[in-house]
């Protein structure tokens, strides 16, 4: 069945989006994304090769006519440098979407809410197609929303930690009382099983960088998550049985002849 997931008019057939970080190589990332079956590839501007052409780049590797790249502000830790890192991605031609980061602790690397509030209002007003790496506060996410993101990007733990799903409850609150733009869970995941219940939850899609960068054998990993996405999206829209305090036997006693 058709089960498309649309961000400002655009259509993607993967709800799996992945990073550019911590690969041992460009030429590795390439392959994990290929085996991942992600369409969407972030790139953090700051960090890419984006202006001497005469040195390796991330873009030699990963095809833009294959993979839509979508530029990220990590390391940003004011609006302004938001907003700036926007405008040169656009500006070189990479996309008028951003992935937007304002930083608010080095350490913790949690969002500063109110300068990206603050960047997502500006942007929106140029024409970008913002989606911001937020907490997991319904009233921000709100507000972002609200501001013109296209979608939002509640943390599950913190970035690269694989912690895994830390704030479920409220996860499923803003799962609940967020229907008009798409939900994008963005850092924590360490697992298949992670990405799955994210999924179950019904959030529209998963980025992850650091769950599969940093595994073992990151090609299996990236293959892994991307099985664990689709499970998790397919037993979300079937529908979970109901949990029940006692047993109930799979084969009735009706009709049995004692």
């Amino acid at each position: 069945m058709n089960d498309e997931l649309v961000i400002a008019g655009r259509t993607f057939r993967s709800r799996l989006f992945i990073g550019s970080g911590k690969y041992r190589s460009f030429a590795e990332n390439a392959r994990c994304a290929e085996a991942s079956e992600a369409e969407v590839v972030t790139v953090a501007v700051r960090r890419v090769n984006l202006m001497d052409r005469s040195k390796e780049s991330l873009l030699d590797f990963i095809d833009p006519k294959k993979y839509f790249i979508l530029p990220n502000t990590a390391a940003c830790y004011t609006a302004d440098e938001a907003i700036r890192t926007a405008r040169l991605a656009r500006e070189l031609g990479i996309s008028n979407w951003v992935k937007l980061e304002v930083i608010g602790d080095q350490e913790t690397l949690f969002p500063d809410n109110e300068g990206l509030l603050e960047a997502t209002r500006v942007l929106s007003k140029e024409g970008f197609v913002v989606l911001p790496y937020t907490t997991d506060d319904l009233i921000n996410a709100r507000r972002l929303r609200d501001a013109g993101a296209a979608a939002v990007m509640p943390l599950a733990a913190p970035i690269g930690s694989g912690l895994g799903i830390q704030n479920l409850t409220n996860l499923r609150i803003l799962r609940e009382k967020i229907t008009d733009v798409p939900l994008i869970v963005d850092a924590g995941v360490g697992t298949p099983s992670d990405a799955t219940v994210a999924m179950e939850l019904g959030f529209d899609g998963i980025l992850m960088n650091t769950a599969i960068a940093e595994s073992e054998q990151p090609e299996m990993m990236a293959e892994a998550m991307k099985l664990a996405v689709a499970s998790g999206r397919l037993a979300y829209r079937a529908g979970r049985m109901p949990k029940r305090l006692y047993a109930s036997a799979s084969s009735p006693l009706q009709g049995v002849v004692r």
